[in-house]
């Protein structure tokens, strides 16, 4: 295991040993890839520039959207209904790597947030880039909280230099959703009404083949039109299902080590598949999920996260499951969302608070959870509220053999290695590359990154 030197405290002025002219440039670089600081949001602005608050508040950012972020909201309403309307100044900034320059910036120029949201997949580049401060185990104990809290996939994924740098508040894996009045015409459902067990490669091909029968055209839907993430998280799940695959990227991202065959074999195979009519050639994210809701598929793959469209569509009937083990053992694609503690100055009081700040969150899981997400905290999702939950506790399972993406500064959720990979990918499935040139063309288009070494 790769172990660091101690970090010196941070001191505050252009003399500070731990703002490098490398990580103050890079951090600039990171910004001028995404968006200009023109037209931030006034809290994030006031973080930069050094506006005072009460030192009673906490400071947080996340980048929560959509139902997401009205949840969030709602977990923080419950803070401040315990700590106070002023012991709580949140911002919500723009997914992706706006977001994550943004707040690269504001800890190079000495003013983060108290506590930020983080992919567990960016984190990583984060904590290499000296951007976070370690979560100690008297940080946890402070609050009532132990690693024995966590779910064992997030809280094993999230240490790093044997240090604890990420505290996960869910699994957001890959999932399959299905049309139950579909399945039902394709003898798929039990007696229960639930999705039959669809283990294998000929299981899962037969039932693709019943569908397209009842449908008079495609089985499974999976987004790949103006959608380079989706495309990703498929091939990324299947690819992890092989037993004895490479990762992607190794050596912190300067080295593309992805194994050949077993992807040449996942390329093929969704090729095949939308020869034979089964899989969609072309469909963009809102379409690829109106074709299973109307029933014109069966099937649908993408973040559980969805959950709350399939919900709001009156009179559909639909379950969802774990995505199902096609080759040698289960995997599915997928991140955890995290707080993290940007590296700051701070008094044990003050990390104390934030550490208040998390464990209050953390104890709002359920209200998370009904976006869909699987709880990290094991105290809510052994709870008997949420194990009753449907149709989360269908696939919850799945967050136990849950695969993140390879560490890389370019690399994670919403990021340029998604980006680049997820179009060919795309491409493969719209029929318009072969799986020999897709990977010739990423390992191009990789090359610019491979050997760059991280600006941070």
């Amino acid at each position: 295991m790769r172990t660091r030197p101690p970090r010196p405290a941070l001191a505050h002025g252009p003399g500070s040993p731990a703002i490098s002219r490398r990580r103050l440039f890079g951090a600039g670089a990171l910004a001028a890839s995404s968006l200009s600081l023109a037209g931030c949001s006034t809290p994030l602005a006031a973080g930069l520039l050094g506006s005072e608050l009460d030192p009673g508040t906490v400071v947080f950012w996340n980048l929560f959207g959509g139902g997401d972020g009205v949840r969030m909201q709602d977990m923080q309403a419950g803070y401040r209904e315990i700590y106070g309307a002023g012991s709580l100044e949140a911002t919500t900034l723009t997914w992706g790597n706006p977001y994550y320059s943004k707040l690269t910036l504001a800890t190079v120029g000495n003013k983060p947030p108290d506590v930020a949201v983080s992919h567990l997949t960016r984190a990583k580049p984060l904590w290499d880039g000296g951007i976070l401060d370690p979560i100690t185990e008297e940080d946890l104990a402070s609050v009532g909280l132990s690693s024995a809290d966590f779910a064992s996939q997030p809280w094993e994924a999230q240490i790093t230099d044997g240090q604890n740098i990420a505290i996960p508040l869910d699994t957001h894996p890959f999932t399959l959703f299905y049309n139950r009045d579909v399945c039902e015409q394709a003898g798929l459902l039990d007696g229960d009404g639930l999705l039959v067990d669809l283990t294998g490669m000929d299981t899962f091909e037969a039932a693709l083949e019943e569908i397209s029968a009842v449908t008079g055209g495609i089985a499974l839907t999976v987004a790949n039109v103006a959608e380079i993430a989706t495309p990703w998280r498929f091939f990324w799940t299947l690819y992890n299902q092989i037993e004895g695959v490479t990762p992607f990227l190794s050596d912190d991202g300067a080295t593309i080590s992805v194994d050949e065959d077993a992807f040449l074999e996942v390329t093929s195979r969704t090729q095949s598949w939308v020869e034979k009519g089964w899989l969609n050639q072309g469909l963009d994210y809102a379409t690829s999920q109106t074709q299973m809701f109307t029933g014109q598929a069966g099937f649908y793959m993408q973040g559980e996260w969805e959950i709350a469209t399939a919900q709001s569509i009156e009179g559909l009937d639909f379950g969802m499951a774990p995505i199902p083990q096609l080759y040698d053992q289960p995997a599915v694609q997928a991140d955890s969302h995290t707080f993290i503690l940007p590296r700051k100055d701070r008094t044990p009081e003050q990390r104390q608070q934030a550490m208040q700040f998390i464990k209050t969150m953390l104890e709002q899981s359920m209200t998370w959870a009904e976006g869909g997400h699987v709880p990290a905290y094991v105290p809510t999702f052994e709870s008997e509220e949420f194990q009753s939950l449907e149709p989360q506790r269908y696939y919850a399972p799945s967050a136990d053999y849950a695969v993140y993406d390879d560490a890389a500064w370019y690399g994670g959720s919403g990021s340029t290695f998604e980006d680049t990979v997820g179009a060919q990918l795309g491409l493969v499935q719209q029929g318009s590359l072969e799986p020999e040139r897709a990977l010739q063309v990423i390992k191009e288009q990789l090359e610019i990154y491979t050997s760059t070494p991280s600006p941070l």
